[in-house]
């Protein structure tokens, strides 16, 4: 039986569940963008439209750094949405608030920072190093 938090009260938990939604449904929006975005330049590229094709190698080059930098910026987007995920569960079995690895309480101003976090400051510093 997983170990109930004890120190946030359900109104506590309800508005960092809104704010959990609100960041995952912002991301969902961004990763959706930008994979509109890719798909548009790679479709252009594809149907040999040449008036969007770079002339010059350094454009080549520059638009190779753009795609891979968006590619970057959607592989984080979705590791925080699992973390989002994984948060959201936690609330709804009662132990959001508490570090997966420790069970300690995770302060609520790094809640109010990370509201994703799964861990207290102490084993994220561990995790890091």
């Amino acid at each position: 039986m997983p170990r109930r938090s004890v120190y946030l009260k359900k109104s506590e938990c309800k508005v960092y569940k809104e704010i959990l939604l609100y960041h995952r449904a912002r991301i969902r929006q961004d990763v959706s963008a930008m994979a509109n975005a890719a798909l548009k330049q790679t479709r252009s590229e594809a149907s040999g439209d040449l008036s969007s094709m770079p002339i010059h190698m350094a454009d080549v080059g520059s638009d190779n750094f753009d795609q891979e930098f968006t590619l970057s910026l959607m592989e984080n987007d979705e590791e925080t949405l699992e973390l989002i995920e994984s948060a959201l569960e936690r609330i709804e079995s009662t132990t959001y608030g508490l570090c997966v690895e420790c069970e300690g309480r995770i302060p609520k101003t790094r809640l109010k920072a990370i509201p994703h976090t799964p861990h207290c400051v102490k084993c994220a510093s561990k995790l890091e190093s």
